[in-house]
């Protein structure tokens, strides 16, 4: 359990570090999402960007279990 909050804490650091380049990357605004904004709202559902996110961290912890 140790190992894994330091891994945990390590990986909150490194992206916290990256942060400014990883705004670069076009992430949230995928063909597929929904933005609609009008007078006084603004809507946004990253329906791909949550499908995306899932299947890569689903590919992760499949390949860390093996």
């Amino acid at each position: 359990m140790n190992k894994n909050i330091i891994l945990l804490g390590v990986l909150i650091i490194v992206v916290g570090v990256c942060w400014p380049l990883l705004q670069k990357i076009p992430f949230g605004r995928l063909p597929g999402d929904i933005f609609i904004k009008r007078d006084g709202f603004t809507f946004f559902l990253p329906i791909t960007t949550c499908l995306l996110v899932s299947g890569v961290v689903s590919l992760l912890f499949w390949l860390f279990r093996k």
